[in-house]
């Protein structure tokens, strides 16, 4: 456990969200699959063979950690957000899996886990939710004090140039409160929703994939690769009515998977994961 652990204090703005917006049915809806899909592909890809010990921090209600307990490793699930860690208590009881190693409410920038215990970690929401650089790279240097040597972690983040595609996909480029989120996106990455409408989604920081490859840098890991996770698949003409076809998934999955690691393309992939290594 860190020296300086504290309670988790994520902005009231990000908690009031999250009692409104149901994580826990958003990966299966159809315009999210593919998200979930590539994810789980890279986390197959990246992650070492069960079994082994792989903190989820950031995993809101346990979509990816119940998978991988399901796959063999010990899991601890993290969150801060309380009531993600009760909706994953409630998936616990009703499952037949094997269980979470443990589940708990905490903090990505002082976790209480010792130091080299972990062969992965998983950091799918802190570093959009941090958006102070200075609070992000507190995480990643968390995750490298919990990794054993050699151990990796797998990062996601929002592409800085996401809220901008969405407008021009979901026909918003008229419309002024949206506008200027969109702007202030692209000119400092600090995206916030001064509306009361939850599709603005909530605050966060957009990352410039460069600044991605930096952050983990000076969290002392190795950097390994930054691929696309959905990458262009979702600027495909009425995406979400097409996407529920078996031939267009499979042919979307494969265009992802042919341009996931070209770096002129990284732009226009709303979420965007880089692995890092440590030592």
């Amino acid at each position: 456990m860190s020296d300086n652990y504290e309670e988790p204090r994520l902005p009231t703005e990000i908690q009031s969200y999250y009692e409104i917006f149901d994580e826990a049915q958003r990966l299966d809806q159809p315009d999210s699959q593919i998200e979930k899909l590539r994810t789980l592909e890279l986390l197959q890809r990246y992650l070492p063979p069960p079994p082994g010990v792989i903190l989820d921090i950031g995993g809101g209600t346990g979509v990816y950690a119940f998978w991988l307990a399901d796959k063999g490793y010990q899991v601890h699930l993290v969150d801060g957000v309380p009531r993600h860690i009760e909706q994953a208590e409630e998936i616990a009881r009703k499952r037949s899996g094997p269980p979470l190693t443990s589940l708990r409410v905490g903090d990505a920038r002082y976790l209480e886990h010792s130091d080299n215990s972990a062969d992965g970690i998983l950091l799918l929401g802190p570093l959009y939710h941090l958006t102070a650089r200075s609070d992000r790279i507190l995480a990643l240097r968390e995750a490298y004090r919990i990794l054993r040597s050699g151990g990796v972690m797998l990062a996601s983040g929002i592409n800085r140039f996401a809220s901008t595609i969405v407008a021009l996909q979901e026909d918003l480029i008229n419309d002024a409160e949206f506008s200027a989120i969109y702007e202030q996106d692209l000119r400092y990455g600090q995206h916030r929703n001064p509306t009361d409408n939850p599709d603005f989604f909530t605050t966060a920081f957009f990352h410039h994939p460069q600044e991605m490859i930096d952050e983990i840098k000076e969290g002392g890991f190795r950097f390994e690769a930054l691929l696309a996770i959905e990458g262009p698949a979702r600027i495909l003409k009425d995406f979400t009515d097409q996407w529920p076809r078996v031939e267009i998934q499979e042919k979307l999955l494969r265009i992802t998977r042919l341009v996931e690691s070209e770096s002129t393309l990284w732009g226009v992939s709303p979420h965007i994961m880089i692995i890092g290594r440590k030592g």
